[in-house]
């Protein structure tokens, strides 16, 4: 399932953020990338030992902690690895797929890809982010606070900046669910049970939707 969420960051969130960004030290992209990704990486992250670094990192944790469309369609038991990126005019990232398992004390899988982005795509020329699929193409560069997710199994790339500087956050998610078509399930039924219940309340068919939701993700929630 890819989906696009508006106004995942407040406005004030993003000039704190930004601001920040301004201040702090990046490194080669390259660092955080498979070996094989390091060829076609070319764009700047934020040092993880700069000093604010987890302030940023954990105003972004806590937004998409309270998101609830976020949490429904993920299922997350982890949300991890966020990293600050930037493109300057001539970066690019090309065709690639994130890292299966990322960490290093720790181990997450990775499911789900986010990217947040940070600033206006009025900002900068070129720099979209476009997934392929096996029916095409597509292509996405969204406003600031905006989020699209997408599994991590994607081949996916970041095509050049042309102008003007890229800002985005990209992290990724380790699922109770581990399938995509069991999580696209339960993220239907949530949607319409919750639908329904603003609609007309708790009904009896609220209550059967709500029953057949909780006994899916028995089945199908990892430990």
């Amino acid at each position: 399932m890819i989906l696009h969420l508006d106004n995942i960051l407040t406005p004030e969130t993003l000039i704190i953020i930004n601001q920040q960004l301004e201040t702090l030290k990046f490194i080669d992209g390259k660092a955080t990338a498979g070996w094989y990704a390091r060829l076609v990486k070319n764009n700047q992250q934020l040092s993880v030992k700069s000093t604010g670094a987890e302030t940023l990192k954990n105003l972004v944790y806590t937004a998409l902690e309270k998101n609830v469309v976020f949490q429904m369609a993920t299922l997350p038991r982890k949300i991890h690895s966020l990293l600050f990126s930037r493109y300057k005019q001539g970066m690019s990232y090309g065709s690639h797929v994130d890292n299966a398992l990322m960490g290093q004390s720790s181990i997450w899988r990775s499911d789900i890809s986010f990217t947040i982005f940070l600033n206006s795509p009025l900002e900068y020329e070129g720099g979209e982010l476009v997934l392929e699929e096996m029916n095409g193409e597509r292509s996405f560069k969204l406003e600031a606070g905006s989020l699209i997710l997408y599994p991590s199994y994607t081949l996916h790339r970041v095509e050049t900046v042309t102008s003007g500087v890229r800002k985005v956050a990209v992290g990724w998610v380790q699922s109770l669910v581990r399938n995509p078509v069991k999580r696209e399930i339960l993220f239907d039924l949530d949607t319409v049970r919750r639908s329904l219940f603003h609609q007309e309340g708790k009904t009896t068919e609220f209550d059967l939707l709500s029953k057949s939701h909780a006994n899916l993700l028995r089945q199908f929630a990892e430990n």
